[in-house]
């Protein structure tokens, strides 16, 4: 396996790649190119998942950062899933990594996620939908008297920190079983529980501070991340 170069930085024409293949979303396209994504997209990718990896490691030595460039790893796949989409553009628009700590498949556990391309730049921290298994333990731990209020606590620490917002989607009504009137009933609504940074710009991806600029944000992120680490490991629900 060759040396992951350290990380110096996305280059504007990797930038400008995705922007073109918003409009030129065909294969012929990219399989033109995929020599260019590869250098200035991919690979500065994977040496921002190993130094970026490495720094989370001061969060929680059990975060992993998985530099294989398969899909497997902490890197998404550039081709999309038009299976079952209504949208066959084989293409997706955006660069994405996600850094996470569990048993579960990536996406399923407490991550760190970061992200860029058509829409911009974008940091988390959270769990964007919780699992089947994860959802009674979380609304449990909202309406217990000692993990709610820590809850309340990380939150407000979180939201402190900066411009940072605390959200995810919400179901309109409260779960069946629980009062309508608990002082956490919003909590309750949750379906996936996260935490996103201040607006990023693309000016921060064109240099190897981005590494700083990322870590500095995540462990301001990460009272939440470890909080809903630490609620898969409780037995607080029978």
């Amino acid at each position: 396996m060759a040396k992951i170069k350290p990380f110096e930085g996305f280059s504007e024409e990797g930038i400008q790649f995705l922007l073109d293949l918003e409009v030129n979303n065909k294969k012929e396209w990219f399989e033109e190119r995929k020599a260019f994504f590869k250098k200035e997209l991919q690979l500065p990718a994977q040496s921002l998942v190993a130094e970026l990896g490495e720094r989370l490691q001061a969060i929680s030595p059990e975060i992993t950062a998985d530099t294989r460039l398969s899909g497997a790893g902490s890197l998404m796949r550039i081709y999309r899933d038009v299976r079952f989409s209504k949208d066959k553009q084989p293409y997706k628009t955006n660069i994405g990594m996600l850094f996470w700590e569990g048993p579960r498949k990536k996406a399923e556990n407490p991550t760190f996620g970061f992200q860029f391309g058509t829409f911009g730049v974008g940091l988390y921290a959270g769990q964007w939908t919780f699992p089947k298994e994860t959802l009674p333990k979380y609304r449990e731990a909202v309406v217990d008297d000692e993990w709610g209020a820590e809850l309340e606590d990380v939150i407000a620490e979180v939201e402190g920190a900066g411009t940072y917002t605390v959200e995810g989607d919400k179901y309109k009504r409260v779960p069946s079983g629980y009062d309508a009137d608990h002082p956490r009933v919003e909590l309750l609504k949750y379906k996936g529980l996260h935490v996103s940074s201040p607006k990023l710009e693309y000016d921060v991806l064109f240099s190897a501070e981005l590494v700083d600029i990322l870590f500095e944000h995540c462990q301001k992120m990460a009272p939440l991340q470890q909080w809903l680490v630490r609620l898969d490991r409780w037995s607080g629900v029978e």
